[in-house]
């Protein structure tokens, strides 16, 4: 849904990066002279404040674990707010030149629109360059822009499918393993009761593109400042096809994520499946706690059989503003929360890893989870990581063209306008806003 503080976030951004056009690529890196790896160390040894913005839980332990470790750092957590509430904070302070934090948590959609704004440091002359084989393809991608590395992973959301197996079992449908079959399944499951859904769905840019990724789509290309929007492709047009289904025949719960009624339809079984990011365990546990021994999680359903292939749903990095006042001991600090011990310490609080280091332990594979009957579920969700598709690309102005997706894509939902219709004038809002803050925009 469009939010004035969304378009306040990206139009103080993006704006930023136009009047750098013609001075600069946006989103160059900073040249490197090799002495900020030495300043991490010293930065340590010195000791001093870090002010760090985010709403992550896991982060509590972290930051005491490591200032049990470097007793001269202080580490200060503040949740600034939620997803856009932070960023506002934050562009306003970027845009104040003061009251900026040393780190904030930045989602990995929103990545590139503050790399590319000059909002924050680009971290490969500290040493993130280091840990190209550290970090699962699909938040590494993430994290990356125009040779540059803007923040480090701190979690990872490769889909999977979560499904009610009491619901499926009770009435006799199958698991469905690929996306025809899930179109069958939940015709069947409506039909044996008009009150089972087997999803919600009222529109949601984030579910949407993920999707569209795992279906091949790659509607987005971004080369410095030109960026190409098409959702034309074989992929998205599958996707479109096939969702474009269960809109017609009305199988899909007009219920919002997040709300009240979705957690009770989760605890009841009237929202059978969910196609989510590996961080939905702990949600379950605390949101429908009614349910559990009900659920299991199985493979994402395939757009074509046999494939494996994935996409990434959510997740967040760690990333240092320009405006950092203490940027050595920043990126330390945020080195130690995505790799190693910081890293392995949130997994055990139950963050879902994005360092391949983690996902391959004996300790989390085998992890058993009661509300999943026992299931080691963590075995299909690090199978889904290691086959997210490669080559994805967010807009550098994502945050606005997300806040946008209900006013177009959002109108196949509450008319006659189809999926396809919706993508088209999806593209064509979008590429009008790009074209307006003075990149280049083609298919």
């Amino acid at each position: 849904m469009r939010t004035n503080s969304r378009r306040r976030i990206v139009a103080a951004v993006a704006v930023t990066c136009a009047l750098a056009l013609g001075t600069t690529a946006c989103g160059a890196s900073d040249p490197a002279d090799g002495s900020a790896v030495k300043d991490v160390a010293s930065a340590l040894e010195a000791g001093g404040k870090v002010t760090v913005w985010a709403w992550e839980p896991t982060l509590k332990k972290v930051a005491a674990d490591f200032e049990k470790k470097y007793p001269k750092v202080d580490v200060e957590l503040v949740n600034a707010g939620t997803g856009d509430k932070q960023y506002t904070a934050l562009q306003n302070a970027v845009a104040a030149g003061s009251g900026a934090p040393d780190v904030a948590q930045v989602e990995y959609y929103a990545v590139g629109q503050f790399a590319i704004g000059k909002a924050l440091e680009d971290l490969a002359p500290h040493g993130a360059s280091s840990h190209d084989q550290t970090f699962t393809t699909g938040p590494w991608s993430a994290v990356r822009y125009d040779k540059g590395i803007y923040a480090l992973p701190m979690d990872s959301g490769p889909m999977a499918l979560f499904y009610n197996k009491k619901v499926f079992d009770r009435h006799g449908v199958a698991v469905p393993t690929t996306w025809d079959e899930y179109v069958e399944a939940a015709r069947a499951l409506h039909k044996a009761d008009p009150k089972l859904y087997i999803t919600n769905d009222t529109g949601d840019a984030g579910a949407t593109t993920s999707l569209i990724w795992q279906a091949g789509g790659r509607p987005y290309k971004v080369e410095d400042t030109k960026v190409g929007i098409d959702f034309g492709d074989a992929g998205t047009a599958q996707y479109a096809r096939t969702w474009q289904k269960l809109l017609d025949e009305r199988l899909l719960a007009p219920v919002t994520s997040w709300s009240d009624e979705w957690y009770k339809g989760l605890s009841d079984g009237s929202i059978a499946t969910l196609s989510i990011g590996a961080w939905m365990p702990a949600n379950f546990a605390s949101g429908a706690p009614a349910a559990s021994g009900d659920w299991r999680v199985a493979p994402l359903p395939q757009w074509t059989r046999g494939a494996k292939a994935g996409a990434e749903n959510g997740g967040s990095s760690l990333a240092v503003p320009k405006a950092s006042k203490n940027k050595a001991l920043a990126y330390a600090f945020i080195e130690y929360a995505t790799t190693g011990a910081g890293a392995t310490a949130r997994v055990s609080e139950g963050a879902f890893p994005a360092t391949r280091e983690d996902l391959e332990s004996k300790a989390f594979l085998e992890t058993a989870f009661p509300y999943f009957g026992g299931q080691q579920a963590n075995q299909v969700l690090a199978d889904a990581a290691r086959n997210v598709g490669t080559g994805w690309s967010y807009l550098p102005y994502q945050v606005y063209a997300n806040s946008i997706f209900n006013d177009t894509v959002g109108k196949a939902y509450v008319s006659s306008t189809t999926l396809a219709q919706g993508l088209d004038a999806w593209r064509n809002a979008s590429a009008k806003y790009g074209a307006e803050q003075g990149f280049s925009v083609g298919k």
